[in-house]
């Protein structure tokens, strides 16, 4: 019985198994994932039953009886031995004794004396087998109601447990009944509409009919047109074969199937053509013809051969729009002032979406696979941890809470680069040294792939939440890494001194006539300059209020601007010093300046407030100090991590202060984007606006302007910024927001 109860046991995991392989593939209906999700947990829980119950067999029925017929019975059988020899041994003297002659004095005399010997012995036989025979079977009865007992207490237990257990279960049971129901008409009805269609289908000719393709340049997928057509091989036999080709970012490729990557058959359409072939024996084939190869493809009919045809030309034409509106912002990036700001050409996209994205953040070691369950090749991202998640993960991060994990998508969202820096600056095996330090000290189990859901949810919430696999720095090995890192910032410092100096950022151009908030913005040499070209203005309109106060309501003279801009004036000089005492929250604060992500988010871990203020140190949080480091990704890091973008300091400066300051533009836009006040002012009550004036740094002065120019046009639109809902897709939001991401960029690129 119990080892086919473990054959059943084993035979039902498998089919729980199958049962939960069926959810996972069922993602698309959530009714049916998380029916067939809690329908496997059940079964898996009555096989943990059953297993317990054949345990219990195994102790109380098997172990029990198998002890009482090898030792008691034993005894008895050696106890039956003895007395069946000695019954013997008495059968013999009574013999011998009887045929004892009467005239032999002797020989009487020795059969007696035996006899009452051996009569002697078998009683003391005699009484050791009865005893052994009362034994036994006093013990017979108890063990053999003590073993059965305990079985059926085993049971009893059995069936309470899948009893509570189905309890649970049944609302859900009732509730998928009565949707049931209704699935069964849908069906029904559904199967009725798909027969009539196909007895309407198969009525129809089809003898005459293509399918039709048509060019679309503003295809949302980015796809022009698509579809299949015959491609000649290149090599000595001439092969043809059926691919999937498609016209996307104006170039021509193909696929063998939907999953392979695309093969790129012209790179530029710009520099190709694309003829009719009439001198082959084929029909309908047409070549399109490039400088250093050709392709010969065949469509189905003259109809789609004339449309393919016509979609490359169409691709041609517009690649020809598209690439010299490209060559024109190139030249106006490299004269004096970008074309970041114009509206009128397309802005440089920065924003990375889909596979790009995907391939970048999978190329950093350990980024292949889940790094909580190791599920291979996930699509999830923690933006604020910088690891990646399988979808299961990845459901279970968002139940943490925003405050322990922000989860994306890497194929379905789309990603900003300064995110995508932060993600590479991580990653999972970084991340894991971290919080899975003492994981196997601990004697934790990583979940694998295929695991109970409740288990990897434990582990995860154990992992970030109790942190408890964190290996906790010692005070001496805290106060060595904040030393390191104080030192590391000033050997940064130290080298960017003696860095050549940069030109000044190119600055963008307004339209002629277009103010900010009522003020013209001038500048001499290379400041911002009027551009005439109408076709790329900045804005259309401008709000007639007018909130910059009074100081800049009034049209202010020519501001005087050297050709090169002057290094800003610099912020209070970072020095070490001895603290008071070493924390986590120090240990950030060095790193955020120092630049170093895997120290800050070790820093973290360990337990530090994302505002931590340096009170030794006027106050100044890792996010000012972020800012003195001049990395734009350090300050996106914290404030992914709930950093407080207005903290300021015993100064009154807050980052976008400092940020100013030091002439950091890309900051500037980031601070923007992340909700800064602009219009907060120091203890000598400077805003960064008349900071940027005073530094005459065109770029952020622009910037500032702008940013209070689109708060006066979202108070200009009424509701809409009475109920919260300004729309992001108006002309002035999109462009201003493009203008920023433009200006992160940039400094990206430079660092």
């Amino acid at each position: 019985m119990i080892d086919a109860g473990k054959a059943y046991n084993t035979a039902n995991k498998q089919f729980v198994n199958g049962i939960r392989e069926l959810a996972q593939q069922s993602t698309k209906d959530e009714v049916i994932e998380s029916s067939l999700t809690k329908f496997a947990e059940s079964l898996q829980e009555m096989i943990n039953y059953h297993t317990i119950l054949f345990d219990q067999a195994q102790r109380s029925i098997k172990t029990q009886l198998q002890t009482f017929v090898k030792e008691d019975l034993r005894k008895f059988k050696e106890a039956k031995k003895q007395f069946d020899k000695v019954s013997e041994e008495k059968e013999a003297a009574l013999t011998k004794n009887a045929q004892a002659p009467r005239n032999k004095q002797h020989e009487v005399e020795e059969a007696t004396n035996i006899l009452t010997a051996t009569r002697k012995c078998f009683r003391h036989i005699v009484l050791d087998y009865v005893l052994q025979i009362n034994v036994l079977q006093s013990k017979r009865r108890s063990e053999i109601l003590k073993s059965m007992l305990s079985f059926m207490y085993a049971h009893l237990t059995f069936f309470h447990q899948g009893y509570d257990l189905f309890s649970e279960l049944q609302p859900l049971m009732k509730q998928l009944g009565g949707q049931l129901d209704q699935l069964v008409v849908d069906a029904a009805k559904e199967k009725r509409d798909m027969e009539q269609k196909h007895s309407t289908i198969q009525q129809k000719d089809f003898s005459n009919d293509d399918t039709k393709l048509e060019y679309n340049v503003d295809a949302d997928n980015g796809i022009a047109m698509e579809g299949y057509l015959f491609k000649r091989a290149s090599n000595a036999f001439k092969t043809w074969n059926r691919r999937w080709f498609s016209i996307q970012n104006n170039q021509l490729v193909y696929q063998k199937k939907f999953k392979d990557n695309p093969t790129v058959v012209v790179e530029d359409l710009r520099l190709c053509t694309v003829k009719h072939c009439e001198d082959i024996e084929r029909r309908f084939c047409f070549e399109v013809v490039s400088p250093t190869k050709s392709c010969m493809m065949q469509a189905d009919s003259e109809k789609l051969r004339q449309a393919w045809i016509k979609a490359v030309q169409n691709s041609i034409a517009t690649a020809f729009r598209e690439k010299g509106d490209d060559a024109e912002k190139l030249d106006r990036k490299s004269s004096t002032s970008t074309g970041s700001l114009d509206s009128g050409g397309e802005p440089k996209e920065r924003s990375l979406k889909g596979e790009s994205a995907l391939q970048r953040v999978l190329a950093i070691p350990g980024n292949t696979c889940c790094c909580d369950c190791g599920q291979p090749d996930p699509r999830w991202a923690s933006i604020n941890l910088g690891i990646t998640l399988c979808i299961q993960c990845s459901g279970i991060h968002r139940s943490l809470g925003v405050h322990f994990s922000k989860v994306r998508s890497l194929t379905l969202d789309t990603w900003e680069p300064e995110l995508l820096k932060l993600m590479c600056e991580l990653g999972n095996g970084v991340i894991n040294q971290i919080y899975e330090a003492r994981r196997e000290e601990l004697g934790s189990r990583k979940p694998q792939p295929g695991d109970p859901r409740h288990e990897i949810e434990a582990y995860i919430k154990a992992k970030y939440v109790d942190r408890r696999f964190v290996r906790r720095p010692s005070d001496e090995e805290l106060r060595t890494k904040v030393v390191s890192l104080s030192k590391q910032e000033k050997r940064l410092s130290s080298s960017s001194e003696h860095l050549p100096p940069r030109p000044p950022p190119p600055t963008p151009k307004l339209r002629p006539g277009s103010n900010v908030s009522g003020q013209s913005v001038r500048s001499a040499d290379s400041g911002i300059q009027n551009s005439a070209d109408g076709s790329r203005e900045m804005l259309a309109t401008t709000p007639s209020t007018n909130s910059l106060g009074d100081a800049e309501a009034a049209e202010p003279p020519p501001m005087p601007m050297p050709a090169t801009l002057p290094p800003p004036s610099p912020c209070k000089e970072t020095v070490f010093y001895e603290p008071k005492e070493y924390s986590p929250g120090l240990q950030l604060y060095w790193a955020s300046c120092a630049r170093s992500l895997p120290d800050m988010a070790e820093a973290l871990a360990h337990g530090a407030e994302v505002n931590w203020v340096n009170t030794d140190d006027d106050k100044r949080t890792p996010l000012i100090m972020a800012v003195q480091g001049g990395s734009l990704v350090t300050c996106e890091f914290l404030l992914q991590n709930a950093a407080n973008v207005n903290q300021q300091d015993a100064q009154g400066r807050g980052p976008l202060h400092h940020a100013t300051i030091l002439g950091h533009t890309g900051q500037v836009c980031l601070f923007l984007k992340r909700g800064a006040n602009q219009n907060a002012a120091d203890i000598e009550e400077k805003t960064p606006l008349s900071m940027a004036v005073e530094a005459a740094n065109a770029d952020i002065v622009t910037l500032l302007r702008l940013a209070k120019m689109n708060e006066e046009m979202r108070e200009a639109e009424g509701p809409y910024s009475q109920s919260g809902q300004y729309p992001t897709n108006s002309p002035t939001e999109m462009q201003y927001r493009k203008c920023m991401q433009e200006f992160i960029s940039l400094q990206l690129d430079e660092t």
